[in-house]
């Protein structure tokens, strides 16, 4: 298997950014009857991370759309290539996709492209992949940066399972909301902020999850990247300090680890005692049957049906 690999390698041709060749197979895009859209991921900071496939993809693309012009009109700049730019952004993308789609649908081929990362991702991309997908366009996703799970591998953190929310919540009763959800799920948590909500982020967190480990993922892929991680309280510390001398700056992501064991133990307690509070409650009312009542307080407090039923039985 070895040799074989380096044949593959010895067969790359350097000199072409956007060619890959494998056993003096040329690898390129199609042009399909129908046109093709082309997901095309970018760096999330460092040009060495554009994917040859992105780059054969904007080369032969008719139109490349756009989350920001100015931006990816740098991107095509640094690898000459010569597109027509088309703007696609949150506030146009709805009014924008259908038209694009029908081109595609005539023959065209089109590129996708968001600022950084993987477009779709928390990323207004995603609403024209539905549309081609509600109407049969072929789209192709091609793979690349993704900043999130750049960042749960960065963490450091060792459960096997993780949850992308996106943008944390920017009000503060949402952020309550939210995390008291996410509480009771066994896996790390990841979240986009911005710079200036980023301390905000980080105190919701902290009041939430004060015994969990937070990672700050800043400049990811960048020469001034940074890995923060500490305790919830000591990194909200940390930034708290920094947002009062001017110094945060970059694309960042939050990652915040899984649950401990002892954290498990004690919220399993907190939800027993809160349910049959609950349930007696329910009870000394009787409006209810105990058999109801289990099935509301298993859904409410996260506990499993049988528990809930023996716990309601255990109320006299």
């Amino acid at each position: 298997m070895q040799d074989s690999h380096q044949q593959d390698l010895r067969h790359q041709d350097s000199s072409q950014p956007g060619s890959y060749q494998q056993d003096s197979r040329q690898y390129s895009h199609q042009k399909s009857p129908a046109g093709q859209i082309w997901i095309c991921p970018t760096p999330l900071g460092n040009l060495g991370d554009m994917t040859p496939r992105a780059l054969d993809a904007l080369r032969q693309a008719d139109v490349v759309c756009a989350e920001d012009t100015r931006v990816t009109g740098k991107l095509l700049h640094a690898f000459d290539i010569h597109a027509h730019l088309v703007r696609m952004d949150e506030n146009t993308i709805a009014q924008k996709a259908p038209e694009i789609v029908e081109r595609v649908l005539r023959g065209e081929n089109v590129a996708y492209c968001s600022d950084a990362g993987m477009p779709g991702v928390s990323d207004p991309g995603m609403k024209l992949v539905q549309i081609a997908r509600q109407t049969g366009a072929p789209v192709t996703v091609l793979p690349g940066p993704t900043a999130g799970a750049t960042a749960y591998v960065a963490s450091g953190f060792s459960c096997p399972h993780y949850l992308f929310y996106g943008f944390f919540p920017r009000k503060a009763g949402e952020q309550t909301r939210v995390l008291q959800e996410l509480a009771h799920i066994d896996a790390a948590l990841i979240f986009y902020e911005s710079p200036r909500r980023l301390t905000a982020a980080l105190n919701a967190i902290a009041q939430a999850f004060p015994t969990r480990r937070v990672a700050v993922c800043r400049e990811l892929t960048k020469i001034h990247e940074e890995v923060y991680i500490d305790s919830a309280e000591a990194v909200a510390d940390e930034f708290t300090r920094r947002e009062s001398a001017g110094q945060i700056r970059g694309e960042i992501v939050i990652v915040v680890d899984a649950p401990s064991d002892l954290e498990k133990q004690e919220e399993v307690q907190d939800a027993q005692q809160q349910a049959e509070q609950y349930a007696r409650e329910c009870i000394a009312e009787g409006k209810h049957s105990k058999r109801d009542i289990a099935d509301e307080i298993s859904e409410r407090f996260h506990l499993s049906r049988n528990r809930a039923y023996r716990l309601v039985q255990s109320i006299h």
